[in-house]
């Protein structure tokens, strides 16, 4: 068996779970990011000793520990960025080592959700994979020739910040150009902000500003697609021209047999994988394969799952 660490802004969810990546046992807590690392850390120990006593299950029945984190960290368990926890050069495998004597694994949260997906989900059966994440950011897990990668300093799959055109504003890591700000649901509201704001006009998205007291988001703006509003389809237009050419330098360097789609932007179902497919395809090589277009299946869990299999790989 194998305990998994879901490390998030808001919450932390831990489970117990199986060879096969089933959970056999959940539990969370919140996320206190002001009182910072060691309080977090002590919440972690707290959630896996308050697991093994629930579950009737000893230390020694336990393989590895494996936690997702929404940042970076290096091969030796310190976390090296972390903004949405304030972490910077934070140590977290030695005193989880130290307390459990049991092995620590970590990595980004999307590369986790990515093993998640190809241990139960829409990778599973696949040797060359990737998930992409599309919410307030990109994210990305890739898997290849069977086995999760992340490079030599664990950056190898910040797909988010691949840079594929100059942007009207610049991203949160300092560079402009990075596809999450052209194709995340961040970079959808910032661009049907910036039409309005530069007088192109939308009954529509003005009527339901109002309706959600002042504020925009995604969803509002994806569903606008479905009663033709100009305004919101100009910005789908961009966010897929954006994103297919990510996924173009994606393919051609990995060549992976599927890509799965998983976040927020992924509940507008299979019109985005239809929408996708039409875009790759136009000016593509006919004599080369288009890797299979899927969404996402492991959803909530992939977390737990993705984090505690850690430890197989």
């Amino acid at each position: 068996m194998y305990i998994g660490i879901d490390l998030g802004g808001t919450n932390i969810a831990a489970g117990i779970v199986e060879e096969n990546g089933n959970i056999i046992l959940k539990d969370y807590c919140k996320t206190r990011i002001e009182d910072g690392s060691k309080s977090i850390i002590n919440d972690i120990k707290n959630l896996i000793n308050n697991l093994i006593k629930k579950g009737g299950v000893k230390k020694s029945d336990f393989k590895a520990i494996g936690i997702g984190i929404p940042g970076v960290a290096n091969k030796e368990g310190i976390v090296i960025r972390c903004i949405n926890l304030k972490w910077r050069m934070v140590p977290l495998k030695k005193p989880l080592e130290e307390y459990f004597r049991i092995p620590v694994f970590i990595d980004n949260d999307a590369t986790v959700a990515g093993i998640a997906e190809y241990a139960q989900g829409a990778l599973k059966g696949y040797n060359n994979g990737l998930l992409l994440t599309l919410g307030t950011g990109i994210g990305a897990g890739i898997i290849i020739e069977g086995k999760p990668f992340s490079g030599g300093h664990g950056i190898g799959s910040e797909i988010g910040h691949m840079v594929v055109g100059e942007n009207f504003y610049t991203c949160n890591c300092g560079l402009n150009g990075c596809i999450e700000t052209f194709s995340s649901a961040t970079g959808i509201i910032k661009y049907a902000e910036k039409l309005l704001n530069d007088g192109m006009k939308s009954l529509y998205l003005e009527e339901q500003i109002k309706e959600n007291n002042g504020t925009l988001n995604a969803k509002i703006i994806l569903a606008g697609l479905y009663v033709e509003d100009e305004l919101c389809m100009t910005v789908y237009k961009r966010f897929l021209k954006y994103l297919v050419l990510a996924l173009r330098n994606i393919i051609n360097i990995i060549d992976p047999e599927v890509i799965a789609f998983g976040g927020g932007i992924s509940n507008m179902g299979e019109k985005l994988i239809i929408d996708i497919r039409k875009e790759l395809e136009k000016g593509y090589n006919k004599d080369l394969p288009i890797p299979r277009l899927v969404l996402a299946k492991t959803k909530n869990d992939a977390g737990i799952i993705g984090a505690a299999l850690l430890g197989k790989f």
